[in-house]
C-alpha cells in the first residue's frame, strides 16, 4: 500500500495511490495536526486492517496537488556518516557510532515535485540521497529486534546540506532541504530494507548507487539507538544516512532519488532570492571531496 499527503480544493487529504488514482482516506478532524499525522497517530499500528473502513471514492491524482509526505513531522532524526564509503569521501575521523543522531527542522520538509531553494550565493550546496522511514507506533527504548513493528513504511529522503563550520542541524534545516516522498510505502510491498538498492541523479548524472544494507547502522540499529535517546512518535521520519557520491547542486539542476519498491522522489534547484551567507564557516568542518565520487562498477 502507498499513502499519499495532497491537498484538493485548498483541503489537506490523506489516500491510497493506485496507479493514476488516489483513494481519499476518511481521517477524522482534527485541529493543529496533518491527516497524515492524525492517520498515524490512531492507525499507524496497524495501517493494513484499518485502511478498508476509511476508504472512499478514488480520484484521478491529476487533479490534486502532493504535499510534504508528513507534513508536519514531529522530529526529522538524521544518521550522520553512515557509509563507510561516504566517511572515506569526506574524509572523516569518526562515524555514525562515535557521532550520534540529530535532528533536522520539521518545518524543513518539501514535497515531491517541489523546488529547493539555495540561501545563499556564497556557500556550497550538496544533495544527499537517502531510504527513510516513518514511525507509526510510539517507541521509546525499544530493541533492534522490535524496531521494525514501530515503523508504518518506507520513504524517499534528500538530506540537502550546506557544507561549512556551522552545526549539522543549522546546515541542514533551512525551509525546503528535506525533500520527503512521495509516498508511504507499507513493508508489506516495500519488502526488506536490507534488499533495498539506493540510486540518485543530478542533472541526469547518476551520483550515488548503494546497497542500503552496507548501512553502518542498519535501520533497526538506528531505531533501536534513536529511541534510546529520545521517544519517537508516529509521524516522527527517521532517515538513514547518505552513501558516497554527493556533490554540489546548482540553479536548475534537477536532482531524483530513487529505491526500487519504494518509488522515485525528484525535486528542482532555484538560487533565486539568495543572498550572502551571514555566518562564517565556509572553509571549516567536514570536507567533501571537490569532484562527486565515481560509482564504484557492480558486479
Amino acid at each position: 500500500m502507498k499513502l499519499l499527503s495532497f491537498e484538493i480544493d485548498g483541503v489537506p487529504r490523506v489516500g491510497i495511490a493506485v496507479d493514476d488514482t488516489i483513494v481519499p482516506l476518511q481521517v477524522p478532524a482534527g485541529r493543529g495536526t496533518s491527516p497524515m499525522r492524525r492517520l498515524l497517530l490512531e492507525h499507524g499500528h496497524d495501517l493494513a486492517a484499518s485502511i478498508g473502513a476509511l476508504s472512499g471514492e478514488p480520484i484521478p491524482r491529476g487533479s490534486v496537488t502532493v504535499l510534504p509526505l508528513v507534513p508536519d513531522p514531529g522530529k526529522v532524526v538524521a544518521a550522520p556518516v553512515n557509509y563507510v564509503d561516504h566517511q572515506a569521501e569526506m574524509q572523516e575521523d569518526a562515524h555514525i557510532d562515535s557521532l550520534g543522531v540529530f535532528l533536522k527542522a520539521p518545518t524543513s520538509v518539501l514535497a515531491h515535485g517541489g523546488t529547493v531553494r539555495l540561501p545563499y550565493t556564497d556557500r556550497r550546496f550538496d544533495q544527499e540521497g537517502e531510504l527513510a522511514v516513518v514511525i507509526g507506533r510510539r517507541a521509546s527504548h525499544v530493541s533492534a529486534s522490535e524496531a521494525l513493528d514501530h515503523v508504518a513504511g518506507y520513504t524517499l529522503l534528500l538530506d540537502m546540506t550546506m557544507r561549512g563550520g556551522e552545526d549539522r542541524s543549522t546546515r541542514k534545516s533551512f525551509d525546503t532541504f528535506t525533500p520527503v516522498g512521495p509516498h508511504l510505502v507499507t513493508p508489506d510491498e516495500a519488502g526488506g530494507w536490507e534488499k533495498m538498492r539506493l540510486r540518485t541523479w543530478v542533472a541526469g548524472e547518476l551520483r550515488q548507487d548503494a546497497d542500503v544494507v552496507d548501512l553502518i547502522w542498519g535501520i533497526p540499529a538506528l531505531i533501536e539507538y534513536a529511541s534510546s535517546v529520545m521517544t519517537l512518535e508516529p509521524g516522527d521520519i527517521v532517515t538513514s544516512g547518505t552513501p558516497a557520491g554527493i556533490g554540489q547542486v546548482r540553479e536548475g539542476d534537477a536532482v531524483a532519488v530513487e529505491v526500487e519498491g519504494v518509488g522515485r522522489l525528484e525535486v528542482r534547484v532555484t538560487e533565486e532570492g539568495a543572498v550572502p551567507c551571514p555566518t562564517k564557516g565556509a572553509g571549516r568542518g567536514p570536507r567533501p571531496p571537490e569532484t562527486v565520487t565515481p560509482v564504484r562498477q557492480r558486479a
